[in-house]
């Protein structure tokens, strides 16, 4: 490890395990033709049905912009399908389209195989193990962020 990250040896481990993870989603992702984080969208719509795309933004934690970019690429992909929403004229609604079925499978399997290469040398024990000590950095983060985010107003 490099002198000059020695202090900050966990957020270091974080950034490279964060950054391989990334890197081997986007190679698994490719094959079906969809970028890292894309997914995360089709599973929300999957799982949840047809959503505001402002609802999308807060589930995912993601920002208008990049949404708007995320749902046109998908769009034009022909997995999902925006229309005008009949409640409230500025928001869009985001529906996955039937060509968005099979894709389900293929990210299922997608994960499945990312899953399996991030557990691979952990025992079950280790994995609930990680999952626990990611889950309190998690929220640790969470927390970091909301007090920084505070301070600036």
């Amino acid at each position: 490890m490099p002198p000059s990250v020695q202090a900050g040896a966990m957020t270091h481990a974080i950034f490279r395990v964060a950054r391989l993870h990334r890197m081997l989603a986007a190679q698994l992702l490719r094959r079906v033709g969809l970028h890292p984080g894309q997914e995360l969208v089709m599973m929300q719509l999957w799982d949840l049905g047809p959503q505001r795309q402002a609802d999308l933004v807060r589930l995912l934690g993601s920002d208008a912009a990049t949404m708007t970019r995320t749902i046109r690429r998908l769009e034009h992909a022909g997995f999902v399908r925006r229309h005008p929403c009949a409640t409230d004229k500025r928001a869009f609604i985001i529906e996955p389209t039937t060509a968005s079925l099979a894709l389900r499978r293929q990210v299922e399997e997608v994960w499945a195989e990312l899953e399996s290469s991030v557990a691979d040398s952990l025992t079950p024990d280790q994995q609930t193990e990680a999952i626990d000590a990611l889950t309190r950095i998690e929220h640790s983060l969470v927390h970091a962020t909301a007090r920084h985010a505070a301070t600036e107003q």
